[in-house]
């Protein structure tokens, strides 16, 4: 006779006692459980044991234990290495939120708090206790706002000191980042106390995981600070040449860069974009008279000796006049060109983006506004009007005045290679824009037409990443019209296909074939494994696991991994889940990580990543959940755990792959019909013949 469903047989073991099989009925209280395995080792106080997975993440399987009060307690021994044991042990097991709440319940954090202001061990009891209660603090039990001031100074002082262990540093300063995002007050007090000169120490070490930490530290003050206070501090770091070392040493680097670096150089990017944000966000003012001073410079340095010859001596009306007649040359809409630059944004970064062009590139300045405004065939090319669009093309492009991702990656080496970097971008643009107006021999009625493929160059260059603005330079000079109109209608040709009858019936047969061919690939991925971030709702964090799906599909295996180790083998994950326990695929929103998180605008990126699993874990319905390092693993993941449940494969990556093949496949099918029209429908049916005496008898022989 077979068990019953919820009962399962486990092996259970303790130091020094002989192993227990024992059947465990999953309908039973677990109190019950654990007082009938004590009861067979004559074990007391039952309350006092819990159940632990012996491989893997080893968390606990009840809300009480004896080995939290066990640490805590070696923690009060005068024996460093039994502090050292304890601490190293603490520190292994925090993570778990069971035990947490158990250590934290006993004071746990009191404890450690102690150890770290008391500094007596500034080694590895040090290391241990910072990461311990930093473990301790990520599950948001209890409130950062908490802490204390002369607490935050001793871990600032970690900071400050120079150590032989670069690991008390860097957990300090990690400590450090996670209270100067959660608490205002005390990140205030952080940035009072740590000097940008000693960020800027562990940020030239060479040393990669103690420059991530610090870079950290420094982007969470930067994004705390006012925009008064950040314009100071990254003035003060670009003087200290932060910007060619990070550029040097970071970017080039012979080290592959982290994911956790990539992060903060595209938050210390945008943060450094974002002090153009008031300039774009201000318009005009007719009535300032620095701002209109700087107009009248910008007509001088393009007609002066034409301005200087033909004004002296005018009355003021014709001096007006002719200042009207250049400035509609220079390529305003409006005699007065302050209602050009009444539109905010681009407002007065559009300004300052002509008088940078003009000042540091005189000579393609005069050329470009001389050149168009002595043209009488009607091809001219607006300069500030091109240059007003062009600002608010590159503001969009760059996301400037947009909240910085929790996740993004998404930094350009090129704004790291050189000063002014958003003016030097302009002036190659606006160039850019000149030569393209010529060759697609536009006029004012074009000027949208225009924008339109200035926006594809820049976009297709851009996302190649260009390492320096010489070579977005190179780069975007190649992307021609021609070019950008060949790689249109080679792109055009791979999306759209033939409608006709016989071609959407040759398409519908090869589509399960090929179908099955994707989700073969899908499973061949999953089989391969991917290394998956673990993410918080608040902050990013080192850790990550590996996940992969066993040779014979009928397996999910994961588990923890260190960070930067290869791939481990699959029969090395702890944690198996059978795929035939799996119910359900969850995607964005729905999934219960997520949901968790809120609905902050700093979770969209996650929410686009995210996906769960849910799975049958007793009576109760258990979740394992993922965070995708990208949009295509996304896809790849999505559809394969589809493909396992018996679901439709319906990312936008399968569609794009089906689509790719089928038209592949249509065209090898079809290569014996080149050049052979065909018809949208099939031709009529001749009627039948008016007999069928059309039957040769070969039995008869001739004469």
């Amino acid at each position: 006779m077979a068990p019953p469903k919820n009962v399962v047989k486990i092996a259970i073991q303790m130091p020094g006692a002989i192993p227990q099989l024992i059947e465990l009925d999953q309908a039973k209280p677990l109190a019950a459980v654990l007082k009938e395995v004590c009861n067979f080792w004559n074990l007391n106080d039952p309350e006092h044991y819990a159940l632990q997975y012996a491989d893997g993440h080893r968390k606990y399987i009840t809300e009480s234990d004896k080995e939290a009060e066990r640490l805590l307690n070696a923690l009060q021994s005068g024996n460093r290495e039994v502090k050292r044991e304890a601490l190293s042990r603490l520190a292994l097991l925090a993570p778990d939120l069971t035990f947490a709440g158990e250590v934290i319940n006993r004071d746990g954090l009191q404890r450690l708090g102690a150890i770290i202001e008391d500094g007596d061990d500034l080694g590895e009891v040090l290391a241990h206790g910072l990461r311990a209660f930093s473990e301790l603090m990520e599950h948001g039990v209890v409130s950062w706002e908490t802490l204390s001031c002369n607490f935050v100074k001793k871990v600032v002082s970690y900071v400050n000191m120079n150590l032989m262990d670069a690991s008390v540093p860097q957990l300090a300063l990690g400590l450090l980042e996670s209270l100067a995002l959660s608490s205002p007050p005390l990140g205030q007090l952080v940035k009072q106390e740590v000097p940008l000169e000693r960020l800027l120490v562990h940020l030239q070490v060479l040393n990669q995981p103690l420059q991530t930490k610090a870079m950290a530290l420094l982007t969470a003050l930067l994004q705390n600070a006012s925009f008064a206070d950040r314009q100071i501090m990254l003035d003060y770091l670009w003087r200290k040449n932060l910007r060619q070392f990070i550029y040097k040493n970071i970017i080039h680097s012979s080290t592959p860069l982290g994911d956790e670096m990539a992060h903060h150089l595209y938050v210390l990017q945008a943060l450094m974009l974002g002090l153009l944000e008031p300039r774009m966000r201000t318009p005009l003012d007719p009535y300032n008279q620095e701002q209109r001073e700087q107009l009248q410079a910008l007509r001088q340095a393009a007609f002066e000796l034409d301005g200087e010859s033909q004004g002296s001596g005018l009355s003021a009306d014709r001096r007006r006049s002719l200042c009207a007649r250049e400035f509609r040359k220079l390529g305003f809409s409006n005699s007065n060109p302050a209602q050009d630059l009444e539109r905010a944004p681009p407002g007065l970064l559009a300004l300052d983006n002509m008088l940078y062009f003009s000042s540091h590139a005189p000579n393609a300045y005069s050329r470009f506004v001389l050149e168009n405004s002595s043209r009488e065939d009607k091809h001219e090319c607006p300069f500030a009007r091109s240059s007003i669009q062009l600002t608010l093309l590159l503001c969009e492009l760059l996301h400037i005045g947009e909240p910085c991702s929790e996740t993004a990656q998404d930094f350009s080496p090129m704004f790291f290679g050189q000063d002014n970097s958003f003016q030097e971008l302009f002036c190659v643009c606006i160039q850019l824009l000149n030569k393209t107006w010529k060759e697609m021999r536009a006029t004012q009625e074009d000027f949208d037409k225009v924008m339109q493929v200035v926006r594809e160059q820049l976009t297709r260059t851009l996302a190649l990443k260009p390492t320096s603005l010489e070579l977005f330079r190179t780069k975007v000079n190649a992307l021609s019209y021609s070019e950008v109109l060949r790689l249109r209608q080679t792109e055009r040709m791979h999306q759209e296909g033939t409608m006709a009858r016989p071609i959407v019936e040759l398409r519908e047969r090869l589509k399960p074939e090929l179908l099955e061919l994707i989700r073969q690939q899908r499973l061949l991925r999953l089989c391969q494994g991917t290394l998956f971030r673990k993410i918080s709702s608040r902050r990013r964090q080192d850790k990550v696991w590996f996940c992969c799906l066993s040779p014979n599909h009928k397996m999910l295996q994961f588990g923890d991994v260190e960070e930067g180790a290869a791939h481990p083998a699959p029969e090395s994950l702890p944690d198996k889940l059978p795929v035939a326990e799996m119910r359900a695929l969850l995607l964005g929103k729905d999934c219960p990580h997520v949901r968790e998180k809120g609905s902050g605008k700093q979770n969209k990126d996650v929410c686009e990543l995210a996906f769960s699993v849910s799975y049958d874990a007793g009576e109760e319905e258990a979740y394992l959940n993922f965070i995708a390092p990208s949009k295509r693993e996304f896809c790849l993941w999505t559809d394969g755990l589809s493909a396992l449940l018996g679901g439709a494969m319906g990312s936008e990556q399968t569609r794009m792959e089906l689509e790719l093949l089928l038209a592949m496949e249509t065209k090898l099918r079809l290569l014996e019909l080149e050049n052979v029209p065909i018809p949208d429908q099939p031709p009529p049916v001749p009627p039948p013949p008016t007999n069928y005496n059309f039957c040769y008898d070969c039995s008869i022989a001739e004469p």
